[in-house]
């Protein structure tokens, strides 16, 4: 335990070194994107003297040591993108609640979807109809999800109009049920991408886990003491199969956070993702920061959170050493 909580303490501070130096290797200078058409008019004094008020005068390694001191007192600094003097934590709560909204929902479909078809995969092996769902799955697999997002606009949007494009909801905000539905419309096009994304992950790894279980020892015993083979399926192997299957539910959560951005932008939706695009666009290093500081942070309690559920999946690793 000593052990593991030393490596993340480790990782946590070289990610948020990384975290305040990388925006910074970004090309652009942000005051002349803070000050937008206006900048050519700034004289010299007024540059400067923007420079200062955003901490962007003194040298890299003084603003350095003023970011972990303010992020040791939780204080992750004001946006310079929004004029109204908005903190970084604000514009994270609000737009990181959309991506989960979205992160969430196409996780679940896909691993629910993905290791169905795995586990029937698994148990139809040879089968024409097996081979045809798994040349199905590597096409899947080898298209970007972005240009699945792209024949979605056109079609779903623009031609048959049943969702919207753009925000993840309504301007200006319905009430009630009627936000529900609204809220639900603007995010289907984004789930499908995703959940499609995570479709061939989900299936590959649940198949392969579950063709090693069904050739072991335990399932022939009972299989020989004549239990159905849905039961043999469902209660022997399934849940040995959801080891590999839980480290990938882990390891994509964090992935899809990343990964999001893209999607987001292409829709125009309202998150995480689409934040992160627009702060690289205004060089926006507070903003930059926490944004990736978030996607460690949630990254690093995923990995502890798997730690600590593998021993009740798997009774043999209760025992072993850390």
């Amino acid at each position: 335990m000593t052990r593991r909580l030393i490596e993340f303490s480790i990782t946590f501070l070289l990610a948020i070194s990384i975290n305040f130096f990388l925006p910074r290797l970004i090309p652009g200078d942000p005051i002349k994107l803070i000050a937008g058409s206006a900048a050519p008019q700034l004289g010299k004094e007024r540059v400067e003297a923007l420079r200062a008020q955003y901490g962007l005068d003194k040298p890299l390694y003084e603003q350095y040591v003023i970011y972990l001191k303010q992020l040791a007192r939780g204080d992750l600094g004001m946006s310079f993108r929004y004029s109204g003097g908005r903190t970084v934590i604000e514009v994270l709560t609000e737009n990181f609640r959309w991506t989960l909204l979205l992160v969430g929902i196409s996780l679940i479909l896909a691993l629910l979807i993905g290791s169905t078809l795995g586990i029937w995969s698994a148990t139809q092996r040879g089968n024409p109809l097996d081979l045809g769902m798994l040349s199905g799955i590597y096409v899947l697999r080898s298209v970007p999800p972005f240009w699945i997002a792209m024949l979605l606009i056109p079609i779903l949007a623009i031609q048959l109009h049943l969702f919207p494009v753009g925000d993840s909801y309504s301007i200006p905000r319905l009430e009630g049920w009627e936000n529900v539905k609204d809220v639900a419309r603007h995010a289907v096009m984004p789930v499908i991408v995703l959940t499609l994304a995570y479709i061939p992950t989900a299936f590959s790894i649940m198949r392969a886990s579950m063709f090693g279980i069904m050739e072991s020892d335990y399932i022939r015993t009972a299989r020989a003491k004549g239990v159905r083979n849905i039961w043999v399926v469902l209660k022997h192997g399934l849940r040995n199969a959801l080891l590999p299957v839980l480290t990938s539910f882990m390891v994509d959560l964090g992935q899809l956070l990343g990964g999001v951005t893209v999607i987001e932008a292409v829709f125009n939706y309202r998150g995480i993702g689409n934040m992160m695009f627009e702060a690289v666009k205004s060089r926006d290093y507070p903003l930059l920061q926490g944004g990736f500081l978030l996607f460690t942070i949630t990254i690093l309690l995923l990995n502890v959170l798997t730690e600590f559920i593998y021993p009740y999946l798997d009774p043999r690793l209760r025992k072993a050493t850390p």
